[in-house]
């Protein structure tokens, strides 16, 4: 992704952030909409929430991909990040085709950072862009203090991102590790679900290390390997 001179160098779109790389499940509907979006269709705006680890992150890196691949110029803003820069790294984007702002609790209470994504907010709309917005809670909950950003935020469809129950979760693994070139059993899955934290990203994470250690040994994610790395020793089938 070709970085806006006014962004600080080192942004990328996480290779992996693609919409064939996520397990859609109950938010089926909401990735339609979003390649809809990244497709230069459908609504000006949107905005999607969840709590950590869902996957709003991966979502809006797959808009930007997606709609780079179909010809759009796109800026992916973690705010969680740039937050630490003056907002006026933001001057410039409304010439972009899609704007995605991740973390938006990142900026509340920052008045000349709400300040700065209102007025981003007006241009973009303005040139005919189209602007995706991430966040924990809606925006009224998300502790925004200008109002005008709130009633801004929440001009388009307001989407909550679901969590994944079990099986779901199995079928996320199972997804990740296939795009590893890895067979992750259901039998390994259901393990790792049992006995360690449910949340995807640290998930992820686990199962980013089981392939490091599964090529290195060229092992199979058995019950018995994966307890056996995770525990710290050598193991076998």
């Amino acid at each position: 992704m070709p970085i806006h001179p006014q962004l600080p160098l080192g942004l990328r779109l996480q290779d992996n952030a693609r919409f064939e790389n996520f397990h859609a499940g109950p938010n089926a509907e909401l990735v339609r909409v979003l390649r809809q979006c990244a497709a230069g269709d459908g609504e000006p705006s949107l905005y999607i929430w969840g709590p950590q680890g869902t996957g709003k992150s991966h979502l809006l890196q797959a808009v930007c991909r997606e709609a780079e691949h179909s010809g759009s110029t796109v800026a992916y803003l973690p705010l969680a990040e740039l937050s630490a820069w003056p907002p006026d790294i933001l001057e410039g984007l409304e010439q972009m085709d899609l704007v995605c702002a991740d973390d938006v609790e990142a900026i509340a209470g920052r008045r000349d950072w709400e300040e700065a994504l209102f007025h981003l907010f007006n241009r973009l709309r303005g040139n005919g862009g189209r602007l995706v917005v991430a966040g924990a809670r809606r925006p009224a909950e998300a502790g925004l203090a200008l109002a005008d950003l709130v009633s801004r935020l929440s001009w388009g469809p307001l989407y909550p991102l679901s969590g994944l129950d079990d099986e779901n979760r199995l079928q996320a693994l199972q997804l990740r590790a296939r795009r590893f070139g890895l067979e992750l059993p259901a039998e390994t899955a259901g393990y790792l679900l049992r006995r360690y934290p449910r949340d995807l990203t640290a998930l992820f994470g686990l199962l980013d290390r089981l392939d490091r250690e599964a090529w290195a040994a060229q092992r199979r994610l058995t019950v018995p390997f994966v307890k056996a790395v995770l525990e710290g020793r050598k193991g076998g089938d």
